[in-house]
């Protein structure tokens, strides 16, 4: 078995209790494209007075500086408004990222800082919203962790390379648009047992913009 397959055979390799799957060793083939941050463009029928063109923002302050988040807010409207929630009410104030795998992935958004914590805005779990629109195609994608299907609560991730054996599995829902270069700092750090930083990366504070659209 190879590697590639054992990482495609999982579905949850981003998950609070699952270990890593080799990740790393697949994507160390497409080191070219480890930094390129993913886009994707609305379809202009989507558009409304409501949901003008753009889209809103999450601002990450951490302790290595900041990271701006765009929400595909037409693509994942559920997940959208989850994160964009908690975020305002200060949800994720003071949080760290809890795991973070070389050229994979940084994981956070639990109070509890083990990876089996966090909720959502409405309690509880709630359903994925995946769409074949969306890949894992490069770093930047801002994606939910999850225990398996419609596990979703306040944990998510964002790549740092290309995860394509994680389509499908895992409800994308946003980019990096600004500050890449502070993702590229915390895919750096030193990590210890069960990839959690040996120097806490903390998410300080967060800002949000809706830039004025309504999308729930």
């Amino acid at each position: 078995t190879t590697h590639r397959e054992k990482a495609s055979s999982s579905s949850t390799v981003v998950c609070a209790e699952t270990p890593r799957l080799h990740a790393r060793h697949f994507v160390t083939r497409h080191k070219k494209r480890i930094m390129t941050s993913a886009r994707t463009t609305y379809s202009p029928r989507l558009h409304s007075k409501d949901n003008p063109p753009g889209a809103p923002t999450v601002l990450l302050r951490t302790t290595l500086g900041p990271l701006e988040l765009e929400l595909y807010y037409l693509h994942a409207p559920k997940t959208c408004q989850n994160f964009f929630e908690l975020s305002k009410k200060g949800y994720y104030d003071g949080l760290t990222f809890h795991r973070v795998i070389k050229e994979f992935m940084a994981q956070g958004g639990d109070p509890s800082g083990t990876g089996r914590g966090g909720s959502s805005i409405w309690g509880g779990k709630f359903e994925d919203e995946i769409t074949r629109d969306l890949k894992h195609v490069g770093a930047g994608i801002l994606s939910m962790a999850n225990s398996g299907k419609d596990t979703n609560g306040s944990q998510f991730f964002i790549t740092l390379a290309p995860t394509p054996w994680l389509d499908g599995k895992h409800t994308i829902f946003g980019r990096v648009s600004k500050h890449i270069q502070t993702l590229q700092k915390i895919g750096l750090v030193k990590v210890g047992k069960n990839d959690k930083p040996i120097e806490e990366v903390k998410i300080l504070s967060v800002e949000v913009d809706d830039l004025g659209i309504k999308w729930y």
